[in-house]
Formats: C-alpha cells, structure tokens, sequence
C-alpha cells in the first residue's frame, strides 16, 4: 500500500470509525418499562358511588318524651339490647298518677250509681207493669198506673243517663293514662341504644318539630343493614332495582359483600359546592354476613352494569387519550396504536379492535420518554442485565 493511499485511509477511516464509536457510546439507553399481554378474560361495566356511602340501619329512631321534666328512672345503658315494648326512660309524674288514680276514683263512683240506678229502674218497671194489671182488672184507677209507668220511664232515664256518665269517666281516666303516656320512653322495637343525653336527676327537654334538640335515646336495630351511596347523577338513569353490586368497606379491607339494589331515590340531591347525586339503597345478599357490622361504616358500591367473557381485554390504565395504547415492538421501539374499546371499568378495558392476544402494551406511562419512537426494554429483562 503507497504511503498516499495509508494517508488517505488514516484521514477519513479513522474520522469515521471515531464518530460511530461515539454514536454507539453515546445513544440513548433503552427505557425500563412494565409490559401487559393482551390475553382474552372478564370485562365488566361498573358505576361506583361519587362519595363515601355510608352503612345504614333499617330501622332506626331519636326517641324523646312529648313532656318535659326531670328524669326520675333511667333503665338501660348506652350499647344495652333492648326488646320492643320495653321502658327505657320515664319523667317524674306523681302529679299525672293522682290525676289518674282520681278519675279511676270517678269511674268507680260513676259504675256504682250506674248500678243504683239501673237497679231502681228495673224495680219500677216491674212496678209499672203490676199496676197497669190491676188497671185492667178494674181494681185501680187509670191514672194510677200511668202514673207508675212516668216513674218507671223516669227511673230508665236516669239508668242511661248514669251509663253515660261512666264512659265519660272511662274517657277521663283514658285521657290521665295518656299524659302518663307522655313521660315515659317505650322502645317501639328491639335493638341497641347507641346513645342516651341525660342522667337520672337531670331535665329532660322534648325535641319539638323544627328544632334541633338533643333526642333522649337513640335507638337502633342492627339486625337489619343496608348500604346508602350517593351516585353522580349523570348515572341515575342507568341504575335500576334488583342490579347486582359489590360493597367494599374501609374497616374490612379486602372483603367484598354481594349485595342488589333496593331503591334509587327519587330526586337529586343538591349539596354546596358538590357535585348532584342520586342517593342508591344496597340490600347485603347475604344479610347473616352484614352481622356485627357498625352502622355507620363508610362503604364504597360498585354497580354491575353488563358483563363479558372471554374477550380481549387490558388495563384500563395503559389507556391514552384518544383510544390509544403504546405497543411494544419485537426491536424494542414503541408505537402507538388505537384501538376501539368495548366495556371498561377502573381495572380492565375491552379491546374490540386493534389489538390481538399475545401482542404486549406499555404500562408504565408516567416514566419521562416513554413515548412513540423511543426504545424500550422490559423492567424484568433489565433488571436482570
């Protein structure tokens, strides 16, 4: 080789092998990103609730005395299991029992001259009909015994006058029985007091309608829950009774409760500064598994809209904007690709179009320049470089 030829080859081969040397030095390293396989499975259209639900007792009332006054017998304490019909609380009403023990008195007396009464009449009835026989006969005057059927009319009178006397008497001792009534707290059914204001000794204070007064005793039962969720109202319409749905609660994390809907409210409630909603009633379909819950428990329901299986689905996260998800290519370039999506929820999206099983999307979308044109590497596969 001439020494012209050495130069040549030494001015522009070396440039050249340098510049490549750098370029391959100096390229971008592949991105480490979490890869999905397209494979087929469930796809679910879920609604879920705009808000924390809350878990809500069938039954449940603030009971207070129609009366005030002080507190003269407190029978249960807060979390004690109570039986319908049984007194939780009863007011100092001594002068409500004289009253009431005086109209007895009354009915008493009423009944006795009922009895007096009707007696005498009965007695001259009979008279009346002795003396209108002998009229007949001849052996008395006519005006004699039309004189004794006046007193044996007289004498009726005054028996239905007395009987009348004694349902007054019955309605006056009915009517103390009632303002007794009205000291005295009666469970109207079984359950659990969650909570009592007031201490024996102390003044009760009835909750008249309007204002918002302290109820004596807060009465539960807990044998029967549901749950109440608020829903965006843009997904009324799409809710109807008898829809399948999970509940999630955040003291029993991981658990799922089946549940169905009862009832969807019937108007939309507008809150300040919030969103409408409308609130959704969720039986538990296995009420013996809701036992032991608290009322109370913020609960979260899912909504079982429709279902699919056995198509092609992926998550619902390494869905873009515009229908489009970065496909992993055999050389490690990411492309984008669209495709037309089915039913979706938070988890999993159906993929009607533009994917096929066993082609690999990109997950880890928030990563700087993970983007179309950029080379990748699977986080596994670097990991193990």
């Amino acid at each position: 080789m001439s020494p012209f030829l050495r130069r040549f080859l030494a001015a522009v081969l070396l440039p050249a092998a340098f510049a490549a040397a750098v370029a391959w030095f100096t390229r971008p390293k592949p991105i480490p990103v979490r890869l999905h396989t397209v494979a087929t499975g469930k796809v679910e259209a879920t609604l879920a609730n705009t808000r924390a639900g809350t878990v809500e007792a069938c039954q449940r009332t603030k009971l207070s005395t129609i009366l005030g006054g002080r507190i003269e017998y407190l029978g249960v304490k807060e979390g004690d299991r109570v039986a319908a019909g049984q007194v939780l609380m009863r007011l100092w009403h001594q002068d409500l029992r004289a009253r009431s023990d005086v109209a007895a008195a009354q009915l008493a007396t009423a009944k006795s001259r009922t009895s007096e009464a009707c007696t005498v009449a009965a007695n001259a009835e009979r008279e009346a009909a002795r003396q209108e026989a002998l009229a007949a006969k001849g052996f008395i005057s006519a005006s004699r015994a039309e004189s004794a059927r006046t007193e044996a009319a007289a004498r009726r009178a005054g028996c239905d006058s007395a009987k009348k006397d004694v349902v007054t008497a019955e309605r006056q001792l009915a009517a103390a029985g009632a303002d007794l009534g009205r000291t005295v707290i009666v469970a109207p059914f079984a359950g659990t007091v969650a909570k009592i204001v007031g201490e024996v000794g102390e003044y009760s204070t009835p909750s008249p309608p309007g204002v918002p007064t302290p109820p004596a005793i807060d009465l539960i039962d807990d044998s029967c829950l549901y749950v109440k969720a608020p829903m965006d109202e843009i997904d009324g319409p799409k809710i109807q009774p008898g829809q399948s749905v999970r509940i999630r609660l955040d003291a029993h994390p991981g658990r799922v409760f089946a549940g169905k809907v009862k009832r969807v409210a019937p108007y939309v409630t507008a809150v300040e500064k919030q969103a409408r909603t409308v609130d959704v009633e969720v039986d538990f379909a296995q009420p013996e598994e809701a036992r032991g819950l608290l009322v109370g428990y913020s609960a979260d329901v899912e909504i079982l809209l429709q279902a699919r299986d056995g198509v092609a689905r992926i998550p619902t996260a390494a869905l873009q904007e515009g229908n489009r998800v970065l496909l992993f290519g055999a050389d490690g370039l990411l492309a984008a690709r669209q495709i037309k999506p089915g039913l979706a929820n938070w988890e999993f999206t159906e993929v009607a179009e533009g994917l096929a099983a066993g082609e690999r999307i990109v997950l880890s979308l928030e990563k700087e320049g993970v983007k179309p044109g950029a080379r990748a590497v699977e986080e596994a596969a670097a990991e193990k470089k």
